[in-house]
């Protein structure tokens, strides 16, 4: 099974639709944002914290690349 495959049945059994190729794109980046800007960790609970917040996976993408920027 890959990846697509994968998550289209996990969505499917959440009651929701898969990421399109865009959100996993942004996903997918985001999770590299979190883990090359702190540690490996990071990155699924970035995803998480975004989509508990409701925010769109590019938003979160963005509002990440700022964090720790002032610092």
């Amino acid at each position: 099974m890959n990846a697509e495959d994968w998550l289209s049945a996990y969505a499917e059994q959440l009651g929701t639709r898969p990421p399109t190729q865009a959100e996993r794109g942004a996903l997918l980046a985001l999770a590299g944002e979190a883990a090359h800007a702190s540690e490996r960790t990071a990155a699924p609970v970035a995803c998480w914290i975004a989509a508990k917040a409701g925010v769109a996976a590019e938003d979160a993408l963005a509002l990440a690349r700022t964090i720790g920027k002032d610092a």
